[in-house]
């Protein structure tokens, strides 16, 4: 067989398999052993399956990714969260939907602390979404809205998609870690610019305005979220100055988030183990996930598919254009089955090469490639995004009213992505700019 005819046959032995509920590094695994193991015989999956693993794992590069998951995990155990959501809710409490913009503005806060789309959806839903039905906001929208903005975390830095698009194909983290804030706050602001045009419509989605808060308690509120413009201070401002790599931004975002949290004495022993272990069972359900999507790469590569895929490409003149048509398709297709780590290991393995063949711009790709992921967590019937926010939801919202409220928050994406693609330097402008 060809090697594109090897690479079919493989994707559709991996869907089946993650279809009866095979766990995704594991079927990814285990079709990558049995394409090897016909392709290139016994010795080379076993050693391949000795040493992959210990050099994943032993790379300090990816010390990045734990660091990352423990400072939000701390950052959220310390009250940040609350602070940052309560100056939101006060300085937009004159606004009609108010609690839908707090809620978007303070995840967008958190994200710079976090880089985990699921924590900040499974947090903000315990923390917004009973005052947003005490309130009588809808609760499909409510649900909908915080699902949406927790995918913030994707691209604001610190986010782990980057960070594991930069280890799957060579790319400076750095740079792509600085390249998601514009589009990251371009989304944001998209999201209550538009919840705002949504409202016009449909006023029943949020209440009219009662509570009144004055400017000397909106001060007060504002004054406490000092804590997570610190982080952000550290981690980013760092990143971007060249003070310190990015494989070291994460152990300062997590030293920093543990200061922090002692000093305003809001952590103590129980809540940070609770972290660690936290941490330690998310990086590895990522790493498990990683291992098996390089395994399974190395054998797209060896099997022929990639290169075939490129020449393919290439030669029917698809052009930039095109391939990134065909890239969204693929991207909204596949999300609606598998979660946003899997999506990108399975995808960007094959998909990076055919996009520098093309001479694309791999910084400006890797934040389409993550907006697309960041859509597909919240794309019925299996975003992610939309399961972490049920589940925390304790039955408050049903599955079809989440559906539901969902669909706005994807028309916005959708306008994101296109402005995304027509304008290149969103993207590429601050990481030209690094230090």
């Amino acid at each position: 067989m060809s090697g594109l005819e090897q690479g079919g046959v493989a994707f559709a032995v991996l869907l089946a398999m993650l279809a009866i509920g095979v766990p995704v590094g594991f079927a990814l695994a285990g079709v990558a052993a049995a394409g090897l193991y016909f392709s290139v015989g016994t010795t080379f999956v076993l050693t391949t399956f000795k040493s992959a693993p210990y050099t994943l794992a032993s790379d300090y590069t990816f010390v990045v990714v734990p660091m990352f998951v423990l400072m939000g995990a701390i950052a959220g155990r310390a009250g940040i969260i609350g602070d940052l959501y309560g100056a939101a809710q006060a300085m937009l409490s004159r606004v009609r939907g108010g609690l839908f913009m707090a809620t978007i503005l303070a995840q967008a806060g958190f994200a710079a602390a976090s880089g985990s789309t699921v924590v900040a959806s499974s947090v903000f839903t315990r923390m917004a979404l009973p005052e947003m039905l005490r309130f009588r906001y809808d609760p499909g929208v409510s649900a909908g809205c915080i699902a949406a903005a927790g995918t913030l975390a994707g691209l604001i830095p610190p986010s782990i998609a980057m960070v594991l698009f930069a280890l799957l194909t060579g790319e400076p983290v750095g740079a792509l870690l600085i390249a998601g804030i514009l589009p990251g706050v371009l989304t944001a602001a998209s999201y209550m610019a538009g919840l705002r045009v949504f409202l016009h419509f449909r006023p029943e989605w949020a209440p009219p305005i009662t509570e009144q808060v004055s400017w000397a308690q909106r001060l007060r509120a504002l004054g406490r979220v000092w804590s997570v413009l610190l982080l952000m201070l550290l981690v980013i401002g760092g990143i971007y100055s060249g003070l310190f790599p990015p494989s070291a931004a994460g152990a300062v975002g997590a030293a920093g988030a543990l200061a922090i949290a002692l000093a305003m004495r809001r952590i103590d022993g129980g809540q940070l183990w609770d972290g660690l272990l936290e941490s330690a069972r998310i990086t590895a359900m990522i790493f498990l996930v990683i291992i098996g999507g390089l395994i399974f790469s190395r054998f797209l590569s060896i099997s022929g598919f990639i290169g075939d895929l490129r020449a393919l490409v290439v030669s029917t003149e698809l052009g930039v254009a095109g391939f990134l048509a065909m890239t969204v398709a693929l991207f909204l297709l596949l999300g609606m089955f598998l979660d946003s780590v899997s999506l990108l290991v399975i995808a960007v393995p094959f998909l990076y090469p055919i996009s520098q063949a093309l001479g694309m711009d791999p910084i400006w790709f890797a934040v389409i490639v993550v907006k697309l992921i960041e859509i597909a967590a919240i794309t019925p019937p299996v975003g992610l995004n939309l399961y972490a926010v049920l589940a925390a939801a304790e039955r408050r919202v049903t599955t079809a009213g989440l559906f539901r409220g969902v669909l706005p928050f994807i028309v916005i994406e959708m306008a994101v992505l296109a402005l995304l693609l027509a304008v290149p330097s969103i993207a590429t402008l601050l990481p030209r700019t690094m230090g």
